[in-house]
């Protein structure tokens, strides 16, 4: 190599060795010439901030109908709901056809008379019903002229009454329900010409299967007496009946 060309090599050599002195000098090291491993990783930040709400998206676009679907189980039925309140009235109605007349109730009916016939041999013992034989009025037919009794069918309060034509002898009877005396006559014969009357009568409440009758009180006093100009008659009749179901009675 010429000589000529060593002296730029030269200079360029003695810059680089003065500008190193003076960094070093200085303290100051180039970092080309001290290069060290990396440090330790530093430990994790903190956690930022939440940040600000994003902006709404844009609208979808509508997509086309899907299939339908199979239909799915009947569910279990629910529970009752609370009662609901009364609804207002609505408006009448109108009015309807007249229907067929209907059958007309009867009042319940009971009634008889009943005389003694001519000639009839009346009882002479004591507790024999008076049959009073010839029949007046009986369409019930609660009454049995041949037992002298009448028969209660329907329940309520009734009215009898005896009439009796009392001649040649004294009378004394008895009107029985059951069995039992519940009104007593008497009429003393005075050996008069004519004929006297006695009478008498009485309200008794009956049901159905009573009996009711007249009887021989004593029998030397059984002067009951019928003839073409006068009679001895006895005589009831329902006053009010006790059905209880309905005030009429068919």
């Amino acid at each position: 190599m010429s000589s000529l060309r060593l002296v730029p090599l030269l200079h360029s050599l003695l810059v680089l060795q003065v500008h190193l002195s003076n960094q070093l000098e200085d303290n100051k090291i180039p970092p080309s010439l001290c290069t060290g491993l990396p440090g330790i990783p530093g430990a994790p930040g903190g956690h930022g901030s939440p940040g600000q709400p994003g902006r709404d998206g844009r609208d979808g676009r509508d997509a086309a109908p899907g299939e339908k679907g199979e239909k799915g189980d009947r569910g279990s039925p629910g529970e009752t709901g609370v009662r609901g309140f009364t609804g207002d009235r609505g408006e009448h109605g109108e009015k309807g056809e007249r229907g067929q007349s209907g059958e007309c109730a009867v009042a319940p009916k009971s009634a008889f008379s009943a005389k003694l016939a001519e000639g009839l041999t009346l009882p002479l013992t004591v507790a024999e019903a008076v049959r009073f034989d010839k029949i007046m009025i009986n369409e019930q037919g609660d009454y049995n002229p041949e037992t002298g009794r009448f028969t209660c069918k329907v329940p309520g309060v009734y009215y009898f009454a005896i009439h009796a034509t009392v001649y040649r002898a004294s009378l004394q009877f008895d009107l029985m329900k059951n069995g039992h005396t519940v009104a007593s006559y008497f009429q003393f014969y005075g050996n008069w010409p004519k004929p006297a009357s006695l009478s008498g009568g009485s309200l008794l409440h009956l049901v159905p299967g009573d009996q009711v009758w007249v009887q021989m009180a004593l029998s030397e006093y059984n002067g009951f007496y019928s003839s073409t100009k006068t009679d001895s008659t006895f005589t009831g009749f329902l006053v009010y009946s006790d059905w209880k179901n309905s005030a009429v009675f068919a």
